[in-house]
């Protein structure tokens, strides 16, 4: 999932960076409103992290900027403007929740992962055959039996169950889980796939990852061979 922060403070900005993404999130970081609305207008964010005080917009302004759009997504506003009526204000120009500063991150962390949940219309617990991921509880089985996977893998996973049976090129891949652009060089995506299939693939006779040649991978169970017609 990728997630936008709006904050001018690089050093919270940096500190929320490296949280998120540790946590396995894409993150874009934008240090005025200005650069935020062009890359909300550029991009698909799952959810927007928003300080209210910036340098060149009013943070309510730039909210009522974002709820302009007809399919925005969650914000949550991230402030030192603790007072009632701010936090009143904030929620009835459209944020989904309220987190004053100072903050704990493993409470900012719960908010955005529920904030998450309750925006995303998929299901909360994917499968593929004996293949089981729990978004909620970040949890991956197979056959019964429980696969640490790390981060990145858990959202490539996600991310290719979520679109099972469709192919998604390397490009795809890269934007939806890397806060970078895929140049037609690295082979990150080639890497992480070979710890995905080592874990969730080699120890089982069926495999579920598939190289779609000239595109990238897809998950999903095997065609079965048809069956012979019999002879009468």
């Amino acid at each position: 999932m990728r997630l936008l922060v709006v904050e001018d403070e690089k050093r919270i900005a940096d500190f929320l960076e490296r949280g998120l993404k540790s946590a396995g999130y894409a993150v874009d970081l934008a240090g005025d409103g200005a650069a935020a609305l062009n890359l909300v207008h550029a991009a698909d964010y799952d959810l927007i992290v928003l300080d209210l005080m910036l340098p060149d917009i009013d943070g309510f302004k730039l909210l009522e900027k974002i709820r302009d759009r007809t399919a925005g997504p969650p914000v949550l506003i991230l402030s030192a403007r603790g007072n009632v009526d701010d936090r009143v204000k904030g929620l009835e120009l459209g944020a989904d929740d309220y987190v004053v500063k100072p903050f704990a991150f493993v409470e900012l962390l719960a908010r955005v992962r529920a904030l998450l949940r309750r925006g995303q219309p998929a299901p909360e617990k994917l499968a593929a055959g004996d293949l089981a991921l729990d978004c909620v509880r970040r949890r991956v089985t197979r056959a019964g039996e429980t696969i640490d996977l790390a981060p990145k893998e858990f959202a490539i996973l996600e991310y290719l169950l979520r679109n099972r049976g469709r192919p998604l090129s390397r490009t795809m891949i890269v934007e939806h889980v890397w806060d970078m652009d895929y140049d037609g060089l690295t082979n990150i995506v080639d890497v992480y796939i070979r710890h995905l299939r080592s874990k969730i693939d080699d120890p089982w006779p069926v495999k579920l990852i598939h190289t779609v040649r000239g595109i990238g991978y897809m998950l999903d169970l095997p065609e079965k061979p048809a069956e012979p017609v019999p002879e009468r």
